[in-house]
Parts: C-alpha cells; sequence; structure tokens
C-alpha cells in the first residue's frame, strides 16, 4: 500500500538542494529595499526644512499683541556693545532672522546630498551624522522652547536625517565590491 511518507516501491527519493540568494544581485524596483534610499530621505527632510524656514520667516516679528508682550521696552532699552548702540528688538530680530538663514542653508545641504552618489555619501558619513545629531538637539529645544508646529517639522526632519545617514553607510556596505 502506497503512503506519501514513503516512496514508490523500487523507487529512491530524490534529494532537492537549495542555494540561498546571492546579496550582490540588485534589489527588485518594486520591492522596499530599492524605493528606500538615503537621497529620497534627505530630499523629504529639505522639502521639511523648507517649509520650516517659510513658516519660521514669514512669522516676523515673531510675536503678536494678543500675547500682551511689551514689544516698546524692547525697542526702547539701548546699551553699547563693542562701540554699538543695540536694543534687545535688535537682537531678538537678529537671531530670528539668523535662524532663518541657516534654516534655508540646512534645506540646501540637505538637497544637495541628497543628489550625490551612495559612493560619496560613504565618505560624508561623519556629516551625515553630525546633520541628524544637530537636528536630534533642535528638537529637544523646541520641545523645551516652542510649540507643536516646530516640534513636529523638527522630529521629521531629525527622523528622515537620521534614516538617510543610516542608509548612506548601507548601501556601500551592501554593494558588490570592485
Amino acid at each position: 500500500m502506497w503512503s506519501p511518507i514513503q516512496p514508490y516501491r523500487g523507487r529512491q527519493a530524490a534529494m532537492v538542494q537549495f542555494e540561498p540568494a546571492q546579496r550582490d544581485l540588485a534589489p527588485l524596483p518594486w520591492s522596499l529595499e530599492a524605493r528606500m534610499r538615503a537621497s529620497i530621505f534627505y530630499r523629504i527632510a529639505a522639502v521639511l526644512l523648507l517649509l520650516l524656514d517659510v513658516g519660521h520667516t514669514s512669522g516676523f516679528p515673531w510675536s503678536d499683541p494678543k500675547w500682551g508682550v511689551d514689544l516698546g521696552s524692547m525697542q526702547s532699552t539701548h546699551f553699547y556693545v563693542m562701540g554699538f548702540s543695540r536694543t534687545y528688538w535688535d537682537f531678538y530680530v537678529g537671531f530670528g532672522l539668523f535662524v532663518s538663514v541657516f534654516v534655508l542653508l540646512a534645506a540646501v545641504l540637505a538637497w544637495q546630498l541628497g543628489g550625490l552618489p551612495p559612493e560619496s555619501l560613504a565618505l560624508m558619513r561623519g556629516t551625515a551624522w553630525a546633520f541628524a545629531l544637530c537636528f536630534a538637539a533642535i528638537t529637544v529645544l523646541n520641545f523645551k522652547y516652542f510649540f507643536v508646529i516646530p516640534i513636529v517639522l523638527s522630529i521629521a526632519i531629525t527622523l528622515c536625517l537620521t534614516a538617510a545617514a543610516w542608509l548612506s553607510g548601507k548601501q556601500v556596505s551592501a554593494s558588490p565590491s570592485r
């Protein structure tokens, strides 16, 4: 009598051997690995940084009369610093615009990093991680001093920059050596 466990009488069971897939094959174009490139995360971060910059700059003078802040005293209290007469308002506006310029620079840098080939990104791993850590610190500062919109944007930017820094190292180590 025949059983699925026992081979047919008089025949030997065939041995089938499977070999593991080679890792150097290019990923399928629709696979998650092919879509999750460092450049995509850098480009997303660049767009988010531009949104943060536009929001920050358009919020000038970063104060609302409804808040009850006495801007008059900030504008009228003069003091001398290294030969220049300045007010607290000058510092407030100056540092606000200073931040706008640096966030714009960060957007340009993220966009430029997104255009680099994986081999170049591997050489800039230190820069990529410094960029991600900088925005992690900015996220902490946003939690401490600001409100929900910059907090959410800085979290998203930090996650994108961290993913990009992580993937930029993995893409080169996974590519076949020459």
